[in-house]
């Protein structure tokens, strides 16, 4: 399996790839427009140190992106006790290819509380993704997701948990969080 670190790097070398041959011609950070999302997610956390825990994640990703870069937001929720709120951002190929098929790969710096969850070794943790899905004609898309989180060497050890899970996302039809909030 990947680790945090390859995934990370995937979504580096995916979004600074899409940035220099499409976004730089015309700005390489230029601001664009995008329906804001909400997404459901359920997993299996895996791990060859932790016993294994479901998952439900909640998150949104932002009505805009930079060149490549859109935020997104999460939060995670497992059977045993840990939670998980990061911040981060999101790659797609759905911005280069006008297909229903799609990858898509993130990284989100974040925050980790363990409960009865795995122990990794610090509250800071980075959550890394890959992912394949489908578009419907209404702007909902389902995912085969892969991630993982772990402290990228910023603590003792290393501990990682992986997550497969299925993903659904839907446009957000509210108004947007930034909005919402009085921003």
């Amino acid at each position: 399996m990947m680790d945090s670190s390859t995934l990370g790097l995937i979504w580096w070398m995916t979004s600074v790839a899409d940035m220099t041959l499409n976004d730089c011609p015309n700005g390489c950070l230029t601001t664009e427009r995008q329906d804001p999302q909400l997404f459901y997610q359920f997993g299996q956390l895996q791990s060859d140190e932790f016993e294994d825990a479901n998952e439900f994640y909640l998150g949104y990703d932002s009505h805009r992106r930079r060149g490549p870069f859109r935020p997104t937001y999460g939060l995670s929720l497992t059977t045993d006790g840990a939670a998980w709120f990061g911040i981060g951002g999101k790659w797609s190929s759905q911005y280069v290819y006008d297909t229903p098929l799609f990858i898509e790969t993130s990284l989100m710096p974040g925050f980790y509380r363990q409960g009865d969850g795995a122990d990794l070794d610090g509250v800071l943790q980075f959550r890394a993704g890959l992912g394949i899905g489908y578009t419907f004609d209404n702007g909902s898309n389902l995912t085969i997701t892969y991630d993982s989180m772990a402290n990228a060497d910023f603590f003792d050890d290393i501990p990682s948990r992986e997550t497969i899970a299925i993903r659904w996302t839907t446009n957000w039809e509210g108004p947007s969080l930034r909005s919402r909030l009085g921003w």
